[in-house]
């Protein structure tokens, strides 16, 4: 029950957003139904949930991992969103703009997908079966569209339907890598040939190499395009940019971790049939190329939120160039997807800030933001040291780690072309964020200033100031709960 529960709960609520008049009791079912959803993510650490549908609905340490990220993180952008949605529709009120989203239900269709969006991660998270897994990430990305069309320009339309069409592609593909998949399995008999994992798994022996090997090409391409891996991740800083920094911050935090869930469990089943080299190798060069991409885009970069988004490709490549890897760099590829997701999330939140102020993305037209708004202005330049892995932060201990992994393996040159690359996205990072943090705003900048947004409202900072305080804390000190879900994690799925 508890599983239903998870997936259960957002979905009633999504559904209550809908029909609701009241704007103020829509946000207090969000955050209510947000904190309901953490609470029942903190009970399955105590208690483990029984599965359901004949194991197709697990919740073991790889499950409850990405639950706890997904649900804090949903939690915290909740917090955001009651400030964030209550000065849109103070905005669309004195421009006489009744629906800022889509026809008189701007709160409505926003929350209502909102929490939709949770409901189908939950599920994401929790399939051990590849037809429902496809399903749930399928519907994420049909949740996700109408938030990111929040703002309804033209640039916000295109955005959306990149997102739409380029997303729907990869997912057909993953879809191909499916029907592979029940090839590959088709000398196997009775309950064998159900698309479960674990079933896979245990018959991974008796599967046909080549056509195994050929869904996990397809799901690699298929799910890695959702995961944000270059040269497939053109959606992405299109999406990023234009959504609302709330939105942002899931899409970068959460989601992107959900796509990388179904290519974890193809590379293990990849393992258990013998072919781990195979699925290695792609995961190590797709992995190089994200962050060589990345790298690429940032140096110059005009757009700060788009520089985040960028950086969200370097970091899944970080991420799947560790998965590769294996070894040590396997529980700092899995640490740094918990860093990343806090930290981008930190940073997000903390841009929306900068953008209801300056009412721009360009960094020309930013400055001085440390000097008009202190809290936001030193968790933006604290952010940018985490998500670069400068310590004490978390980052610097998981890429640390997936360097050593790298070392221990003897991928001397691969490592020496990693921290190239790293080091050229900080360089590029901190060209924006430096500049957008000192001096002063001009003064025709300071006199279109939003006086509500020079006071930093606590919805819009107390979010990211507990996500800066955890990101700082898993610098200091990895809890042992936290490493041992990890090392089970890994063992869970063959690593």
């Amino acid at each position: 029950m508890m599983i239903l529960a998870l997936i259960g709960i957002p979905l009633v609520a999504a559904l209550l957003a809908f029909v609701l008049k009241n704007d103020k009791l829509r946000r207090a079912l969000l955050l209510s139904s947000a904190i309901v959803h953490f609470a029942l993510v903190i009970a399955s650490w105590l208690i483990q949930p029984t599965a359901i549908l004949n194991n197709w609905l697990v919740v073991e340490s790889l499950e409850l991992l990405f639950l706890t990220l997904t649900s804090a993180l949903f939690l915290m952008s909740s917090v955001y969103a009651i400030g964030y949605l209550g000065r849109e529709a103070h905005k669309a009120e004195l421009s006489q703009d009744k629906g800022f989203l889509f026809n008189n239900a701007p709160e409505a269709n926003f929350t209502g997908c909102l929490l939709m969006f949770l409901s189908m991660m939950s599920l994401v998270v929790v399939s051990r079966h590849f037809g429902v897994l496809w399903v749930a990430v399928e519907a994420t990305t049909l949740t996700t569209a109408p938030l990111i069309y929040f703002h309804r320009n033209s640039r916000s339309l295109e955005a959306t339907w990149k997102y739409l069409l380029i997303c729907s592609v990869g997912i057909a593909i993953a879809l191909l890598g499916n029907f592979f998949l029940v090839v590959a399995s088709s000398n196997l008999s009775g309950e064998s040939t159900i698309l479960t994992i674990d079933m896979l798994i245990k018959n991974a022996a008796s599967l046909h190499v080549s056509w195994l090997n050929a869904a996990f090409i397809l799901m690699l391409v298929g799910y890695g395009t959702k995961m944000g891996l270059a040269p497939l991740h053109t959606w992405l800083p299109d999406a990023h940019s234009e959504s609302p920094a709330l939105v942002s911050a899931l899409l970068s935090g959460a989601l992107l971790n959900c796509a990388f869930l179904p290519i974890l469990r193809m590379h293990s089943l990849c393992m258990e049939a013998g072919q781990g080299e195979f699925s290695s190798s792609l995961l190590i060069l797709l992995g190089l190329l994200s962050m060589g991409f990345a790298a690429i885009f940032i140096l110059r970069q005009v757009d700060y939120k788009r520089m985040l988004a960028y950086s969200s490709v370097e970091h899944m490549g970080v991420v799947a160039f560790g998965i590769g890897i294996g070894g040590a760099a396997s529980f700092g590829a899995l640490l740094h997807a918990v860093n990343h997701s806090f930290t981008k999330a930190l940073l997000f939140l903390v841009s929306g800030n900068i953008l209801a102020l300056y009412k721009s993305k360009s960094t020309n037209n930013v400055s001085g933001v440390l000097k008009v708004l202190p809290i936001s202005g030193v968790l933006w330049l604290a952010g940018f040291l985490a998500l670069s892995g400068m310590p004490p932060f978390g980052m610097f201990l998981s890429e640390l780690k997936v360097v050593e992994g790298a070392l221990n393996k003897g991928e001397y040159y691969t490592v020496a072309l990693f921290l190239l690359l790293l080091i050229i996205v900080f360089i590029g990072m901190a060209q924006i964020v430096l500049k957008m943090s000192q001096g002063s705003p001009s003064k025709s900048t300071e006199e279109s200033f939003d006086a509500e947004a020079l006071k930093e409202p606590w919805t819009a900072v107390i979010p990211s100031a507990l996500l800066f305080a955890v990101v700082l804390i898993l610098g200091l000190y990895i809890p042992s709960g936290l490493s041992e879900m990890i090392t089970k994690a890994l063992a869970q799925v063959g690593m």
